[in-house]
């Protein structure tokens, strides 16, 4: 692989609204070149722009380039479940006060949850809830 790098993951800054968008398609697809993640962005901007925020994304290490059958082909150079856990860690600092209890409220309240979707809620926080108990 092309510009792997040892940096470690805290040292990345946080994904931009834009590249989460990249990052996304990319985890939905997995390696796909710069034609596929545009296609699928489907947005008005450019190929160009497309590919100017992925190449800065690779250098910043969110992106993994490599050559393959002679096209440049990006993956994630970051774990989504990862990504996902500092940003809710960030929004959870910044606009939340540091109240999970706010964060769960506010995303229910945008969004509401399926009934499968509460039952895996409710399952999550209960096997929380007993690694809390065992590591007092």
């Amino acid at each position: 692989m092309a510009n792997t790098s040892n940096r470690k993951r805290q040292a990345l800054p946080l994904p931009t609204d834009a590249e989460i968008d990249i990052l996304a398609v990319l985890w939905r697809l997995g390696p796909a070149t710069v034609r596929d993640v545009h296609e699928e962005l489907g947005k008005d901007s450019g190929y160009t722009t497309t590919l100017k925020q992925m190449q800065l994304m690779t250098e910043k290490g969110l992106l993994l380039r490599s050559e393959r059958f002679r096209s440049h082909v990006y993956e994630p150079g970051v774990p989504r479940e990862q990504t996902q856990k500092e940003i809710a860690a960030d929004l959870l600092k910044r606009a939340f006060d540091g109240s999970a209890k706010s964060l769960v409220l506010g995303a229910l309240s945008a969004k509401p949850a399926s009934d499968e979707d509460l039952a895996d809620i409710r399952k999550m926080i209960e096997e929380f809830a007993k690694k809390k108990g065992r590591s007092r």
